[in-house]
């Protein structure tokens, strides 16, 4: 199956590729905005660009793009978290296998697949990995690619100094044959080693028109026939708020929207206790994954309030919805900067809880 295309993003797709046509566009590049914007697709696009053997790249027929466009171009690496090998030591060519099943599982998807679960990451094998091949010549053309994806699951480097230092010194001073694009959407999260040597560039919601033709893709709409969603474009769109990655696994987000509304609802009873056992329950590890989800479910939530309230002519219930929302954002900005999810989630039900 072909993966979809991507949607949208015309002018910052511009902007790269005349910077790659004039030999301005950076050896290290990161990509951030909001979750499900298509950072890992603009990514994978500008590989495609990038690997292109025609001018006015990427044409779309040559040989390069062809095998890009299946992901099956040897000189274009795909990566993002991952489940933590058995073998903790695990060699580059387990952690190739590892990841070439893992994208044959998403091209057999149409490249449609639901954000990581908070317990996959980039583990030191896969940084070994990434330094090992960055190493070598290209398989087919003139260059190398690296689209490292939700960057800031890199877990460090467990005592391995030296795999740690041979990245950032990879990221700093990249083969004159390697590019490599790394996507966030918590780029605060990023260890500040790694944002000190990218340039980062904003990747911003879709317009409403890309998302309808995102969502009149066919291979989209046969995605969409297994997600628990309404059927109205309408209502989809509302969901996908500018990100169609919004409308893909309906497991997680059905538990993130759970998550938030635990979260509200307590926050509004005044019921210090309950508060403060919700507050625990969502663990001292630092902010990632799921509770980022729930914090993403939270704000989509008291939006949805917000629109509702004002529609009904209730200016002060919209008021204080979002306000609400403002709270939810300053979570989120404590998240991104790795403070236990604990004390951010005391911290925004004591807010939620002083606007009532």
């Amino acid at each position: 199956m072909p993966i979809v295309p991507l949607y949208g993003h015309a002018a910052l797709r511009e902007r790269l590729a005349a910077a790659a046509a004039a030999g301005r566009l950076p050896a290290s590049v990161l990509l951030h905005g909001p979750q499900g914007v298509g950072k890992q697709r603009l990514g994978l696009w500008l590989a495609t660009l990038l690997l292109c053997e025609a001018d006015g790249a990427p044409c779309g027929r040559c040989q390069s793009c062809r095998y890009a466009a299946e992901l099956a171009h040897p000189d274009l690496h795909w990566i993002f978290p991952r489940p933590r090998l058995k073998d903790a030591d695990a060699g580059a060519e387990e952690v190739r296998q590892d990841y070439a099943e893992a994208i044959a599982d998403r091209v057999a998807a149409g490249g449609l697949y639901p954000r990581p679960s908070g317990s996959e990451g980039i583990y030191v094998a896969t940084v070994r990995s990434i330094v090992q091949r960055a190493a070598m010549s290209p398989a087919m053309g003139k260059r190398k690619v690296f689209v490292v994806g939700d960057a800031e699951r890199m877990v460090p480097q467990e005592g391995s100094d030296m795999a740690a230092n041979a990245f950032l010194k990879l990221l700093e001073e990249p083969p004159a044959d390697t590019t490599l694009v790394v996507t966030s959407s918590e780029p605060g999260a990023l260890l500040p080693t790694i944002r000190s040597r990218v340039v980062s560039l904003r990747v911003p919601t879709l317009a409403e028109a890309d998302l309808k033709a995102f969502l009149a893709d066919p291979i989209v709409r046969e995605a969409l026939e297994k997600e628990s969603l309404p059927t109205g474009e309408a209502d989809r769109i509302a969901i996908a708020a500018g990100a169609p990655g919004n409308l893909f696994g309906g497991g997680e987000r059905d538990a993130a929207r759970d998550g938030a509304k635990r979260i509200l609802d307590a926050a509004e009873s005044g019921d210090r206790a309950a508060a403060l056992r919700i507050a625990f329950a969502q663990g001292a590890t630092k902010a990632r994954g799921r509770f980022t989800d729930t914090l993403d479910a939270l704000a989509t939530m008291l939006h949805e309030r917000a629109r509702t309230r004002l529609t009904r002519g209730d200016e002060r219930a919209a008021e204080s919805a979002a306000r609400a929302v403002d709270a939810v954002e300053r979570a989120r900005e404590m998240a991104a900067g790795n403070v236990s999810p604990n004390l951010v989630t005391a911290e925004l039900m004591r807010r939620l809880g002083d606007r009532r």
